[in-house]
């Protein structure tokens, strides 16, 4: 590949003419204040090396001339000036040949040099090309120029976009970042309600009333049970009289002593020792047991069994 580039670049170097032209380059247009200096630059291209009889000339054409006139002249290694145009005592050679540069400094400006500068340079043999030219306008003030004004709006306008993705992006960042703050602050809530309630927390007045509630409910309903009292109107289990009544015969049965206790077998008025036979019930107080209660007390079947069970259900509900 590199051969290849190589072999093509040598045959256009051979196609190229022997004699080719020279291409000057100078500004496009300069402004200065009176009484100030300015650089008016002039360079060429040739493909030709550097010779030594290169030469640089400037001609100068004031504003409303029609003829330019030669101000300077550099040939053989030495600058030429005019001793008697208008530019004899304030025009400078600051060019350097071997680097194809000739530039000139013209000092001191009036508003009378206005007008248009023109640079030609020859390289032998490149000695075929067209002169430049550079106008020169001479302000009191040097005036703001249009590419000035441009670059300051674009400027500006580049700055508002920078600064408004700038605040987009911030916002962006600030609400995701408030976000996550409040899921985070959720999740905590969350985990600390569900340990209070794993913990349990502590019931309220009203919910204590109730449970204290409850809790009396349950106990008469279990003392109706043991004892087995059932009926209708106010003996029935769950009112009140019912209860009252089975607890006042709990009662007195316990009163009742055991045979073989010390109040069975011994009476006021008989000698210690002798055994002292039961005290039936009164009637009237305890009634004889009938068949239902007997089977109340003692169970009341398969039957007495699932009401109870339905019982507890409903009071644990």
């Amino acid at each position: 590949m590199i051969s290849l580039l190589t072999l093509a670049s040598v045959v256009l170097l051979a196609s190229v003419p022997q004699a080719e032209s020279i291409v000057i380059y100078t500004g496009w247009e300069r402004h200065a204040l009176v009484g100030s200096d300015v650089r008016l630059s002039c360079s060429f291209f040739s493909w030709r090396w550097t010779s030594e009889d290169v030469t640089f000339s400037w001609s100068y054409r004031p504003d409303g001339a029609k003829d330019p006139i030669s101000i300077f002249h550099y040939a053989g290694g030495s600058p030429y000036l005019d001793n008697k145009g208008p530019f004899h005592d304030r025009l400078e050679f600051v060019g350097n040949p071997a680097r194809r540069d000739g530039s000139i400094i013209i000092r001191n400006l009036d508003f009378s040099d206005n007008g248009t500068f023109t640079c030609d340079a020859k390289n032998p043999p490149d000695i075929v090309g067209r002169p430049s030219s550079v106008r020169l306008l001479v302000f009191e003030k040097v005036p703001v120029q249009a590419g000035v004004i441009t670059g300051a709006i674009i400027g500006v306008v580049l700055g508002l976009l920078v600064l408004v993705v700038v605040i987009y992006y911030l916002m962006r960042f600030l609400v995701a970042r408030r976000v996550f703050t409040l899921s985070v602050s959720k999740k905590k809530g969350k985990g600390k309600e569900g340990s209070q309630q794993k913990q349990g927390a502590p019931p309220s007045a009203e919910q204590q009333a109730r449970l204290k509630a409850s809790a009396d409910k349950k106990k008469q309903e279990s003392l109706a049970d043991r004892i087995g009292i059932r009926g209708q109107g106010g003996s029935g289990p769950g009112s009140q009289e019912g209860i009252k009544a089975s607890a006042n015969d709990h009662r007195a049965g316990a009163h009742q002593a055991a045979p073989g206790s010390a109040s069975s077998t011994h009476r006021p008025g008989t000698p210690p020792g002798t055994p002292v036979p039961p005290v039936p019930p009164d009637p009237q107080t305890h009634p004889p047991l009938t068949e239902e209660r007997r089977r109340r007390r003692g169970g009341g079947g398969e039957e007495e069994r699932r009401r109870r069970r339905r019982r507890r259900k409903r009071n644990e509900e």
